[in-house]
């Protein structure tokens, strides 16, 4: 069910998304009043509803999860749209520095649980004027005591926007929609951002979902073909809690029992291994927590290779240490390829390749995809799909350095261009050898956190090129594993450094003062990746 909150007041002639999202559901019910207002009712099933909670319709059927997808031809519009002329109109030379949200301004929520609820909103410049140009970024938060979500915001290009609301019945109870401007105008995916970022919140919302008899379909534990979903919806749920935790002598927080048991559908295994206090994420499918045993059954005699920034480093040496029960590996480099051994059982092993794209040179950085022009790069990538077995999974991920080295939106899509070039010829030779293509899964770049939020690789521009590197590596049919969406991970958690020390939310934990003044940081976000990643390569 979907329950659409209308501005009936402002002008929306043109409903051009170019956004992250595009919601999964159809366009009904589109009339235009006189006055050029459109009311209009996104449905799956259920009640549609204006912002003051009048009942437009109502149709039978099933609730269902809020899900988006990446729009086909994902580069060619945002091109098409970044190049458009911005026009002689007051309206569109307007900044923004607030918005209307008609169905929640001034008023008292109460939201049912289960059935998505979309907001419209307008922004405003500072004259309370409406802003008839869109590419302004929201940072939207929606957290409860055991419920972190990013809503869904779709950008309609013409200065309106809309979020959607939803909360599983299970977690019923108070929560606060945060809305945040962090850039105008598209002003995020300039070369040096920093000095236009807004980052304003201009709404927390006190919201209460109120539990209703409706049931949303149980999440299933991700199978291979889950992850062909180019775009991930998820959130992060609390089943458990210790208030009294505090951090160990080696940095560590072991607020749960070790064989803490995951609620059913929502994760399958120890969740106290993960050591997050009760969190945990899931998507459109939900996962498991692998043991020691579990990970190296999977792995025994499987070559991972890895290709990506150095959040990678950190994730490879988390889940050895924590999940293959390799605690002695305080480290592993940009650049290495080592065989491990289970210590429980020395005749399984797994062969782990790592290969830093921050720069050609392992100790060099902010060149990203432009790595792959220098030549003797190329040739020692290719040496490894060159033995006589290839990898078996390939983990990529490009972006962080790629924020700073691309000067416009434009130059970095020649770069993926090239990249998907090279690696489509890569794997052409394995095919022309006769060996089978490794799986590859894409990791999309993480959400920087905290100060860094307004860099050269700030959320918006992150989410960017991630659309961009995706778009294209499906276009060439590159993504033979599928997408493991890191940006949506790491966004509930990157509003500040608890989590992150801005670009990594890995690091290993140690008992001293973190970026935020705090002893200790959280580590359980890149566990849980650890864990995703592992999902991927082992799920049949």
């Amino acid at each position: 069910m979907v329950v659409v909150w209308n501005i009936d007041s402002c002008t929306m002639n043109s409903f051009i998304d170019i956004s992250r999202h595009s919601f999964t559901g159809s366009l009904r019910n589109l009339t235009q009043t006189d006055n050029g207002s459109i009311l209009d009712s996104l449905t799956l099933s259920g009640k549609g509803s204006t912002f003051d909670g009048t009942n437009l319709n109502e149709v039978s059927g099933e609730l269902d999860w809020v899900s988006t997808e990446l729009q086909g031809n994902f580069t060619q519009k945002l091109l098409k749209r970044w190049r458009s002329p911005i026009g002689d109109e007051p309206c569109k030379k307007a900044e923004s520095v607030d918005i209307a949200i008609p169905g929640m301004d001034g008023k008292k929520l109460e939201l049912s649980t289960g059935d998505v609820h979309e907001f419209v909103f307008q922004a405003l410049d500072e004259t309370k004027n409406p802003v008839c140009f869109g590419g302004d970024y929201f940072e939207t938060d929606l957290s409860g005591e055991s419920w972190k979500s990013r809503p869904i915001v779709k950008d309609f290009g013409n200065g309106s926007y809309s979020v959607s609301l939803q909360v599983h019945p299970d977690f019923a109870g108070e929560y606060n929609l945060t809305v945040i401007l962090l850039f105008r105008r598209f002003l995020g995916l300039k070369l040096s951002p920093s000095r236009f970022g807004f980052d304003r919140e201009l709404r927390k919302i006190p919201i209460k979902f109120y539990k209703t008899d409706g049931k949303l379909p149980e999440l299933h534990t991700c199978q291979r073909s889950d992850f062909n979903n180019t775009i991930w919806s998820g959130r992060w749920t609390r089943h458990g809690k210790n208030d009294d935790c505090q951090i160990s002598n080696d940095g560590r927080y072991r607020c749960l029992e070790q064989n803490f048991p995951c609620q059913s559908s929502w994760c399958d295994g120890s969740l106290g291994s993960l050591e997050s206090n009760g969190w945990v994420y899931s998507t459109h499918c939900s996962f498991k927590i692998f043991n020691a045993d579990t990970a190296w059954d999977c792995l025994n005699n499987r070559w991972i290779f890895f290709w990506g920034d150095s959040n990678h480093v950190d994730t490879i040496r988390n889940m050895l240490n924590f999940v293959l029960d390799l605690p002695q590996v305080l480290a592993v480099p940009r650049r290495f390829d080592m065989n491990f051994s289970n210590p429980g059982n020395p005749s399984q092993t797994v062969r782990i390749t790592s290969i830093f794209n921050g720069h050609w040179n392992e100790t060099g950085n902010y060149e990203g995809l432009n790595s792959l022009q220098d030549e003797g790069f190329r040739t020692l990538l290719k040496k490894y799909f060159s033995e006589n077995t290839v990898p078996d999974t390939m983990i990529m991920n490009s972006g962080l350095h790629d924020g700073v080295h691309w000067p416009s939106v434009r130059s970095f899509t020649l770069g993926v261009d090239y990249a998907t070039l090279f690696w489509q010829e890569v794997m052409d030779s394995v095919k022309n050898r006769g060996l089978q293509v490794p799986q590859i899964f894409y990791r999309t770049t993480v959400a920087t956190g905290g100060y860094a939020r307004t860099l050269a690789f700030n959320p918006h521009k992150m989410e960017i090129f991630n659309g961009i590197v995706l778009d294209k590596f499906r276009q060439a049919e590159l993504l033979t594993g599928g997408v493991i969406d890191n940006f949506d991970m790491t966004y509930p958690w990157h509003y500040d450094n608890r989590c992150n020390d801005g670009v990594h939310y890995g690091r290993a934990p140690a008992k001293m003062k973190w970026r935020d003044g705090e002893i200790g940081h959280q580590y359980f976000v890149d566990l849980m990746l650890a864990q995703v990643l592992l999902n991927a390569i082992c799920t049949k």
